[in-house]
C-alpha cells in the first residue's frame, strides 16, 4: 500500500477557534498519522501521513476548517519520514506545543 506524507500550513483565523482539536479529530477519524501545532505567526501547521486519498481528503477538509474558523490559505509540500517523528512517542497523531 502506498503512503503519502504532506506538511500543511493553514493561514487565516485559525488559532483560538478549536482548529488544532478539529484537525486532530478529523485526522484520527480518517486513520491518519501525524501532528498539528500552532505557530507564533498565527498559522497552524500540520503533518499528515497515510493512504494518499485520505491525506488528500484531509488537506481538502483543512481548506474549510471548523465553523468558527476562517481559512485564508492552505499550502502543502511533501515531507520526509523524519518530520513524522516529531509526534509524541506512542501516539499516532499528536497535538504539539506552539513554535
Amino acid at each position: 500500500m502506498s503512503r503519502a506524507i504532506l506538511q500543511v500550513m493553514i493561514r487565516g483565523r485559525v488559532q483560538g477557534v478549536g482548529y488544532r482539536a478539529w484537525v486532530e479529530y478529523q485526522a484520527t477519524a480518517s486513520g491518519l498519522e501525524g501532528w498539528v501545532r500552532n505557530r507564533r505567526d498565527g498559522s497552524v501547521e500540520a503533518l499528515f501521513a497515510g493512504a494518499p486519498k485520505h491525506v488528500a481528503d484531509m488537506v481538502a477538509l483543512c481548506r474549510h476548517g471548523p465553523p468558527s474558523s476562517r481559512v485564508d490559505s492552505v499550502t502543502s509540500e511533501t515531507a520526509s519520514l523524519d518530520e513524522l517523528n516529531l509526534r509524541r512517542a506512542g501516539e499516532a497523531f499528536s497535538v504539539l506545543p506552539t513554535i
